[in-house]
């Protein structure tokens, strides 16, 4: 068999050379690209140093559409039998002129082994230094289909080093970027991905952005009449908040100011709910990443669309609200926030209830995650007043809010029962919550029966539960101690723990 191996992996040398020597070698294309399917990587490996590719390349200039469609899949096993630095140094001017090919089965090809490359340590130093290759990858985020992904992607992971992005600046590559961006809109938002992208990296890399006049361009656009760009801009900006000296930037330049002017006229705007949701949610990450008490004292009509959003007809709105209240709520600043509007935040609390209840599938989830959000405090903060907070915004829910929660969970929908389970792991060890879980009939069992949860997910999230409940310090005492020594079982026996079916011999039978 290995011999057999060997024969076919010579077979194959035999045949591209052959391909070299012909001038019309369609035949010998058919052959080989039948031969290489039985050849395996290894063996083509071993042989990587006979193989010449340069005139494969020169069959792709040849406006043949078979011979481009075998030499493109002929190549791209080939290819992967060669190191990426083999390929860097060798066949430069093939990837060069490969980029700029007109069928994009061979673009895509030719930004394979570019993405192989900008991966490889070795090997990206040789595209680095190759500034023509780099201006012909940005060209191709003008194109159509997968060749656009994948040159947006190489850029980026170029952009990940200092090397790179010293090869980017110096290659005058944001002025190409500029350039191609005015294709269409499409290449213009890829365009502005990409500057963000890279922007993210440093403070220098964002001064070098904003000095090309892109991240500029960017914020007018944000800002300006269209409401369907503002949309989609300010997903970006959201991104470029993530970082603390995107933030710096955006609050000198005045582009936070002037998103919650917006938010303040949106609501004489007919067109806003284009553009509404995006931008609360990009207050509600501001908040959590800076400090979300001075978030909301700074911009309030951001706490106030919150609000109101939540108690809109439209399921996209109260959504939005939903995930924000969540987001507001995950750390002790944000939740003191949100009970300093005492009643107004308990009729919110109320609607979620409500909601979790009601909606659908996906804004049930939606409004759990929230909850568990909102409900959860560590150990180390749980003060008798935050205790006090979170049990009444439980109560606030709905009038039986475990037996809500319960109710969802015997929902037959993975996705709602580990959600519902989520809640009850969030409240898992706080003394207010095991007390009412230990009084409510039949919930230790339940907590308890392994034979509720059917799925993977649903057996992690029930031993999630149990492990909150069993490593709390407060257990023992409010659920007894038989029933802690079942939880401790149930945690040591793991979460896909399958009891044993006694087989007990019956006298008489067969």
């Amino acid at each position: 068999m290995i011999r057999m191996m060997g024969k076919m992996a010579a077979q194959a040398l035999a045949l591209l050379r052959e391909v070299a020597r012909l001038e019309a070698p369609l035949e010998e294309l058919r052959a080989l690209h039948s031969v290489l399917q039985s050849v395996p990587l290894s063996e083509l490996r071993e042989q990587a140093a006979e193989l010449r590719l340069g005139p494969l390349f020169c069959l792709l200039n040849e406006n043949h559409r078979e011979k481009t469609t075998l030499c493109v899949s002929i190549l791209e096993r080939l290819l992967q039998a060669m190191e990426p630095i083999h390929v860097a140094r060798n066949l430069r001017v093939d990837l060069q002129r490969g980029l700029t090919h007109p069928d994009d089965s061979v673009k895509i090809l030719t930004l394979s082994q570019v993405g192989r490359i900008v991966e490889n340590s070795d090997a990206v130093t040789e595209i680095l230094n190759n500034a023509e290759l780099l201006k012909q990858v940005v060209y191709c985020i003008g194109g159509e289909n997968l060749s656009v992904a994948k040159a947006i992607k190489s850029l980026s992971r170029i952009s990940l080093t200092q090397a790179g992005l010293e090869a980017l600046f110096e290659s005058n590559l944001l002025d190409d970027l500029k350039s191609v961006m005015k294709t269409n809109d499409i290449v213009r938002y890829r365009v502005y991905e990409l500057i963000i992208e890279i922007s993210s990296v440093s403070p220098e890399c964002l001064n070098y952005c904003t000095t090309s006049g892109l991240v500029t361009q960017l914020l007018r656009e944000l800002t300006g009449e269209d409401v369907l760009v503002r949309a989609t801009c300010i997903e970006m900006v959201t991104s470029l908040a993530y970082t603390h000296h995107g933030r710096q930037y955006l609050a000198q330049e005045g582009v936070i100011d002037q998103i919650s002017n917006i938010i303040v006229g949106a609501d004489s705007d007919p067109f806003s709910s284009f553009y509404l949701p995006g931008f609360v949610k990009f207050f509600g990450n501001l908040a959590v990443m800076d400090s979300p008490q001075q978030t909301c004292e700074r911009y309030p009509v951001f706490v106030e669309k919150v609000f109101e959003m939540m108690e809109s007809q439209d399921p996209t709105m109260i959504g939005v609200a939903v995930d924000t209240v969540g987001i507001l709520g995950s750390n002790v600043e944000g939740k003191q926030v949100l009970q300093k509007t005492g009643t107004r935040f308990e009729r919110l609390l109320k609607r979620i209830g409500y909601q979790a209840k009601n909606a659908s599938t996906e804004l049930k989830i939606r409004c759990l995650d929230a909850v568990s959000s909102l409900l959860y405090l560590p150990p180390e903060q749980q003060t008798d007043d935050l205790l006090r907070m979170t049990e009444s915004w439980f109560s606030s829910l709905s009038q039986d809010p475990l037996e809500l929660f319960r109710g969802i969970s015997s929902q037959p929908f993975p996705e709602l029962h580990c959600a519902a389970l989520k809640v009850f792991t969030a409240i898992a060890n706080q003394p207010w919550a095991q007390k009412l879980m230990f009084n409510s009939p039949g919930f230790v069992e339940y907590v308890m029966d392994r034979s509720v949860e059917r799925d993977k997910a649903s057996k992690d999230a029930k031993y999630e539960l149990v492990k909150a409940l069993a490593n709390s310090k407060t257990i023992a005492e409010i659920f007894g101690n038989p029933n802690y020594l079942r939880l401790r079982t149930y945690l040591s026996e793991g979460p896909y723990y399958v009891k044993p079916v006694s087989t007990t011999a019956v006298e008489g039978a067969e």
